[in-house]
């Protein structure tokens, strides 16, 4: 699948529970898709985990991180189990944010980039984000502007940076 897929999966979603406003509630979309969402205090690095275990889909969630970078990991990890089920269906998918490996870090590690694409159009879906800046361009060195924006959206400052690069 494109990055341009992993988005339009997300758009689908948004279409599909009637979501046309920020912030996304992205723990509605979990229940609505039948996922078991599980907060606890993980260590630091492990932000978050998704697999299906008698059919259940199971989404883990790093507890001790702040409550965007939460949101964030849970679009992510409802990517996952959009897009790529089925190898959640064979073992514990696990998703590190500060010990990352050769192929994490250098964003080549395709699933990721899906899953992050998937979350990015989740949580700050272009159609909302273009209606909110009502055809004002951002000027991502505004750090006013942009801390605004991320506060409608329950996205972090850097989050919201990143979206703009596509």
């Amino acid at each position: 699948m494109s990055i341009d897929g992993a988005r339009q999966a997300a758009r689908d979603v948004l279409k599909q529970y009637g979501i046309t406003t920020a912030p996304v509630p992205v723990d509605r979309i979990a229940r609505e898709l039948g996922v078991r969402v599980q907060f606890a205090p993980f260590d630091n690095e492990l932000s978050g985990m998704a697999h299906i275990r008698d059919g259940v889909v199971v989404v883990g969630v790093n507890s001790l991180h702040a409550p965007n970078r939460q949101r964030f990991t849970l679009a992510h990890e409802i990517g996952h189990v959009v897009l790529h089920r089925h190898i959640l269906e064979g073992a514990v998918h696990v998703d590190r944010v500060l010990l990352r490996d050769r192929n994490s870090s250098a964003g080549t590690d395709l699933l990721e980039i899906q899953a992050n694409a998937f979350a990015s159009e989740l949580l700050m879906p272009t159609d909302i984000l273009e209606a909110t800046l009502g055809g004002r361009q951002v000027v991502l060195d505004d750090d006013v502007e942009v801390a605004t924006l991320a506060k409608k959206f329950r996205v972090s400052e850097s989050a919201m940076r990143f979206r703009f690069f596509k």
